[in-house]
């Protein structure tokens, strides 16, 4: 909810002065208004989750159609801050795998893979961007879906002669479903988790170092080798190097929050395609070392306070409400029957728990 939207009718001095200084705020030049709340520190708090996103875009139980319908609707902003909600809850792990603390970067740098994918969802499909498709339902490796053009090689029990991607344990591994590949939340997650699996394989198996690490990931994501030789420079220019640029871009360009985008070989980014293009990026190390988890599982810890009461069972009849929404922590606290959805069956497991 916009700040604006919080004030009520009768308000003090001291609040319209605060209202003033709410109407100075830039607004974009496409007429959205930032969505978060611009007094929040970004780079130590993230955005937040101003559009309400859950665990989920999309209820599990919806046909794919009705699905792919919620995701086409997003705006070009919405599928931002989609990204950003999931960069958010996993940014220990995504700042420490990229060497990068700059979380606006980060965005950016996320930007950069949608537009050279999907053009996020600029073109008025929203999230809803599917290929190689042809042969049916999982069955090409580079079948994908979503923002990041997500492929199923990044869902457990996908076909077991495509490449395991099962070196990522601090971000959970979707199944592939129907339901849970043509999601636009899950299928950012999964496209996240997959850019960290080829950070992980860069540096084990390849060798690789600072900014090459990242680059290295890109080509994995987009090929399935994440190695760096330099005797296909042409390869790299037209994707991890332009996905660089596009993601300077946004950044430089302040298109970060609103609903512009650009898309591969738009002359508008020509200014930052030249030289070396990742000196942008800085020489942040990119590393392997472990991430402290901030809170453990336990079954039926909802409000994540550490142990189970009747707390829990509220908090979790008021998310089937839909009057509240999860982060992936809470999620998992709350499937009980460890079935990838968070439902009527896990609430009555709860209050079973809690009668004993």
């Amino acid at each position: 909810m916009k700040f604006a939207k919080k004030l009520s009718t009768k308000i003090s001095a001291v609040l319209l002065s605060a209202v003033f200084v709410f109407q100075t705020l830039p607004v974009f030049a496409d007429g959205s208004e930032i969505a978060h709340d611009p007094a929040r520190d970004v780079q130590t708090q993230g955005v937040g989750n101003p559009f309400n996103y859950g665990d989920r875009n999309t209820p599990a139980d919806a046909s794919t159609e009705e699905i792919r319908a919620i995701n086409h609707a997003m705006t070009v902003q919405e599928v931002k801050y989609a990204l950003y909600k999931e960069i958010d809850e996993h940014w220990d792990l995504i700042s420490v795998r990229l060497g990068q603390d700059n979380r606006e970067m980060v965005y950016a740098l996320f930007l950069g893979i949608g537009t050279r994918e999907s053009t996020l969802g600029g073109n008025g499909d929203g999230a809803d961007i599917e290929t190689a498709q042809s042969q049916g339902f999982g069955v090409s490796s580079a079948h994908a879906y979503g923002t990041l053009q997500t492929a199923v090689t990044a869902f457990a029990d996908a076909d077991p002669t495509f490449m395991k991607e099962e070196d990522v344990p601090e971000m959970y591994q979707y199944s592939l479903t129907e339901s849970n590949f043509y999601d636009a939340i899950i299928s950012d997650h999964k496209g996240i988790r997959k850019i960290m699996h080829f950070v992980h394989v860069g540096m084990t198996e390849e060798g690789l170092s600072g900014y090459q690490v990242v680059r290295g990931a890109l080509k994995g994501f987009n090929t399935g080798w994440a190695t760096y030789t330099g005797d296909n420079d042409g390869y790299y220019k037209n994707y991890p190097d332009e996905i660089i640029s596009l993601a300077r871009w946004y950044y430089e360009e302040g298109h970060l929050y609103d609903n512009v985008f650009t898309w591969t070989g738009d002359q508008r980014v020509d200014a930052y395609r030249q030289g070396n293009v990742w000196d942008w990026w800085g020489d942040g190390q990119p590393s392997l070392a472990e991430i402290t988890e901030t809170s453990e599982t336990l079954s039926g810890d909802v409000n994540l306070d550490g142990s189970v009461s009747v707390l829990d069972a509220v908090l979790l009849q008021k998310y089937l409400l839909a009057r509240e929404t999860f982060s992936e922590q809470q999620f998992r606290n709350a499937d009980l029957n460890q079935d990838e959805t968070a439902n009527i069956f896990d609430f009555i497991l709860l209050k079973k728990k809690l009668l004993g």
